[in-house]
């Protein structure tokens, strides 16, 4: 190459950086060998307006942005992609969309992580039955069959019917390899778990070959806001199926490598607060138990508002392999210079460490 073509390609490129967006919040990685794994709340209130929508589309739109900068592993979803899973008629004072646009609007948003991250859902009340699970009817497997993301083909190990039968990604497990920490294994399962899927999941992580990996464990409904108690009451029509309390007792607590689970399902209006929860128990193993309820649906003007005001989480999982750093962030205010003083959750239930003994 002449030097006069080098210059030119040297000026096209300079060019081309003074083009690139600002961005006005960029996040970091506090440890550059650190990856990150990023908790969506229930996305349920921006999936049933349609002015709400694209707040959900921002934040895979973020994500995705994100993969490399961040070395973003997978996305954790809590679930209740939808406010009804099969539902027509609209009732005007909580939705304005049909379950076909919900479903279509959770898969359009999603779909921006196809083929660069794995996202993995825990399906929630109102994926299934026709408004909040009155019965085992989903539509999630029509709307994210395994083939649609190439990015959970090299993870995801194992898989177990769900209610009607059906192989889907509502049971699943993935397997993440990383040096420091010695592997890890997510598990999700459907709402209130069936005996079945709860023997599947023990008999699972109890293998030589996930033994020793560090497992989370996904489950839509397990806490309590703010009190972080265990739901201990089933009162949905569908059934059978498991309570928080009964996941406890009869997978978490007697399994030595689940270090954390994940959920969403609960919440009401007011603070911060009483949109999460977290508690840490001894397993039987006498390791900790990390628990964590994020839902966002109410955050943003409460039931009806904007759906979440864009609120994640980042996970950033340090190369210590046993610390893990979580932060509350919105991509909606981080985007602009005007509002990203306030897109950093600060108080101590949204910005705190975890240890993984």
């Amino acid at each position: 190459m002449n030097r006069k073509l080098l210059l030119c390609c040297m000026a096209a490129l300079v060019a081309f950086a003074a083009q690139a967006q600002d961005r006005a919040d960029r996040q970091e990685l506090t440890d550059p060998d650190s990856f990150t794994m990023i908790l969506l709340g229930d996305p349920q209130g921006y999936t049933k307006y349609d002015i709400n929508q694209p707040l959900f589309d921002l934040c895979t739109a973020w994500i995705a942005d994100n993969v490399d900068h961040l070395n973003i592993k997978a996305v954790l979803c809590t679930g209740d992609l939808v406010e009804q899973n099969e539902n027509i008629v609209l009732n005007r004072k909580m939705l304005n969309q049909t379950s076909r646009e919900m479903w279509e609007a959770a898969s359009h948003a999603l779909a921006r992580l196809d083929g660069k991250v794995p996202y993995i859902v825990s399906p929630g009340n109102h994926d299934y039955g026709y408004r909040k699970a009155e019965n085992s009817r989903t539509c999630f497997p029509d709307y994210f069959p395994f083939e649609r993301n190439p990015a959970w083909r090299d993870v995801c190990v194992a898989t177990y019917p769900n209610r009607n039968g059906a192989i889907s990604l509502e049971n699943a497990a993935f397997a993440f390899d990383d040096p420091a920490w010695g592997g890890l294994l997510v598990v999700t399962t459907e709402f209130l778990p069936r005996d079945e899927v709860l023997d599947w999941a023990a008999a699972l992580i109890d293998k030589p070959e996930y033994r020793d990996r560090k497992v989370i464990f996904m489950t839509h409904a397990f806490l309590h806001e703010r009190s972080a108690k265990r739901i201990e009451k089933n009162s949905y029509e569908l059934t059978p199926g498991n309570t928080g309390a009964e996941i406890w007792r009869k997978l978490i607590e007697p399994s030595p490598n689940i270090r954390m689970v994940v959920c969403g399902h609960t919440g009401k209006p007011g603070d911060y607060e009483d949109a999460v929860a977290y508690r840490v128990d001894k397993n039987r193993a006498g390791h900790d138990v990390h628990q964590m309820m994020f839902n966002v649906q109410i955050l943003g003007g409460g039931w009806e508002g904007n759906g979440g005001d864009g609120w994640l989480r980042i996970l950033e999982f340090l190369p210590d392999g046993r610390t893990i750093k979580v932060r509350t962030y919105s991509p909606l205010f981080g985007i602009s210079s005007l509002t990203k003083h306030l897109a950093h959750r600060t108080g101590t239930c949204d910005r705190f460490d975890m240890v993984i003994e």
